[in-house]
C-alpha cells in the first residue's frame, strides 16, 4: 500500500502542471504523462529506505535484465503481440461500419517514438514489476495480483485522461483494457523468469501502437481494443492457469 500512495502522491505535481499548462507532448498525451517517472521512484525510493545504494542498483539493472529471457520465442508475442491487437481492432472497427483511416507509418519517425516510449516504459515498469508485483504474486496469486496492479495503474492515469479530454465512457472501457494488458505483462513477466526488461519491451509496444493507430491515435477506440484485449487476457488465464499465469511454477528472482 506504501507504494501505491506514494506513487499518487509524487504524482501530484505533474498533474498541476498539466492541469495548468494543458500543453500535449503528442495528440491525446498531455504534459502530466511525464508522471511515468513517478513509479521508478517510488520503487527506488522504497528499496533506498530498506537496502541502501545496493538495493536502488540491484533494481535499476533490472530495467535490462534481457539475459533472464532464456526461452528466445517469448519475444515473439513481446514485440507482436500489441501490433496484432492493433490490426485486429482496426479490421474489426472497418467490418462494424467505422470509417477508419488507413494507417500512415513512417518508419523514422516510428523509430523515434519506440525509443522515448521505452524510456517511460522502463520507468513505470521498475515499479509496477520490478518492485511491486512480485510480494503480491506471491501473496494473492498472479492473476488477482495483476487486476489489483492494473486498477492502480489504471486510477494511476485517469486526471492525465481527463486533461486530455476523455469522456468518462471512453475512461470506463480504457480502463477495461488497461487491466487486461497487465494480465498479459504479468503472463510475460512470469514467463520470462521475471524479467523486467520483457515488460518494458511489451509496455513500450502498447504505447507506440497505440499512437500509431491509425494516424496519431486518432480513431482508436478503448471499447473494441479492450474487448478484444480482454478476450486474450482470459484465454491465458485459461490455458496458463490463475495462479502464476505459467507453463511452470514461477522462478522467483530478486
Amino acid at each position: 500500500m506504501s507504494f501505491f500512495l506514494l506513487v499518487f502522491a509524487l504524482a501530484i505535481p505533474f498533474l498541476l502542471i498539466g492541469a495548468v499548462t494543458r500543453i500535449q507532448l503528442l495528440p491525446g498525451l498531455p504534459l502530466a504523462s511525464l508522471m511515468a517517472v513517478c513509479p521508478a521512484t517510488a520503487a527506488l525510493i522504497l528499496v533506498y529506505r530498506d537496502d541502501w545504494a545496493a538495493g536502488a542498483k540491484a533494481l535499476l539493472i533490472r530495467a535490462f535484465d534481457y539475459r533472464r529471457i532464456r526461452e528466445k520465442v517469448w519475444y515473439i508475442p513481446i514485440l507482436f503481440l500489441m501490433p496484432g491487437i492493433m490490426t485486429l481492432s482496426l479490421s474489426v472497427m472497418r467490418w462494424t461500419g467505422t470509417p477508419v483511416p488507413a494507417p500512415r507509418i513512417a518508419l523514422f519517425p516510428s523509430l523515434i517514438l519506440c525509443a522515448v516510449f521505452f524510456i517511460g516504459a522502463f520507468l513505470e515498469e521498475l515499479g509496477w514489476s520490478g518492485y511491486v508485483i512480485d510480494p503480491m504474486q506471491n501473496r494473492l496469486g498472479a492473476l488477482l495480483a495483476s487486476i489489483l496492479v492494473g486498477l492502480g495503474w489504471s486510477v494511476f492515469h485517469y486526471v492525465a485522461l481527463l486533461q486530455a479530454h476523455r469522456s468518462f465512457e471512453w475512461i470506463a472501457w480504457w480502463s477495461l483494457w488497461t487491466v487486461a494488458l497487465r494480465v498479459i505483462i504479468v503472463w510475460l513477466y512470469n514467463n520470462t523468469c521475471k524479467s523486467v526488461f520483457a515488460a518494458a519491451l511489451f509496455h513500450t509496444t502498447i504505447n507506440v501502437t497505440w499512437q500509431l493507430f491509425p494516424i496519431r491515435g486518432s480513431f482508436f477506440d478503448p471499447h473494441v481494443t479492450g474487448l478484444i484485449t480482454a478476450i486474450l487476457a482470459a484465454a491465458v488465464v485459461v490455458i496458463w492457469g490463475p495462479r502464476t499465469l505459467a507453463g511452470r511454477a514461477v522462478i522467483l528472482h530478486r
